[in-house]
């Protein structure tokens, strides 16, 4: 049986898009999975077309690599990737970004950042892990954006699949998801410090927990 859209405001292609990104996140999709256009576009009752266009950008993404033969596959998030690559990428990028925000005490920014704390804290009881994943990240993405240095954030959304990929594969298994919204809290609390230097210990801290496996 085909699982139809129910008139998406988004486009197919970014509804398909949506629909795979969370399969791979919670493992319904796991590492070394083929995604073939027509068994997918079979089970959601739409075109090859959107999802051919939906599989080339989770393929920009990281999440899945193309290989002549096989199509594409589904990539592994490994804890060698985590620990080189995606936690120094985002230390570098978040210490700047946290320093600036403390710095610049942007009170719409911080009214936003209470907002979304209030909301993880609904997505965390009970637990919405996808939910929580993607408010998480808006957390970031807020702090990272409102310093303005272009390039960080779109090195940052480079990354962003992947780093929210591992959130929801990850989520379930915390002993008490309420203990993810009171490290952003804390986050907060640095941040409305106003000291750069408290901002950024808390922060390179916060992304420290990524290298526990």
């Amino acid at each position: 049986m085909s699982v139809q859209p129910s008139s998406p405001p988004e486009s197919r292609r970014d509804w398909v898009l949506r629909q795979l990104r969370d399969r791979i996140a919670s493992g319904d999709l796991a590492a070394g999975d083929r995604l073939v256009e027509r068994d997918i576009s079979a089970t959601y009752g739409i075109s090859r077309g959107p999802v051919r266009e939906a599989i080339m950008v989770l393929e920009q993404e990281g999440l899945v690599v193309s290989h002549a033969y096989r199509g594409a596959v589904v990539v592994e998030i490994s804890q060698e990737e985590i620990a080189q690559i995606l936690v120094p990428v985002r230390t570098v990028i978040e210490k700047v970004a946290f320093r600036a925000a403390a710095t610049a005490q942007d009170e719409e920014l911080l009214h936003s950042l209470h907002r979304t704390v209030s909301a993880m804290e609904q997505a965390a009881d009970p637990l919405d892990s996808r939910r929580l994943a993607d408010l998480d990240l808006a957390f970031h993405e807020a702090v990272i954006a409102a310093a303005s240095h272009t390039q960080s954030l779109q090195i940052w959304r480079l990354i962003q699949p992947r780093v929210r990929a591992y959130f929801v594969r990850d989520a379930p298994h915390h002993e008490d998801p309420h203990a993810v919204v009171e490290q952003h809290r804390e986050l907060l609390a640095a941040l409305e410090s106003g000291d750069p230097e408290r901002a950024e210990r808390e922060i390179e801290a916060h992304i420290s927990v990524f290298l526990q496996p």
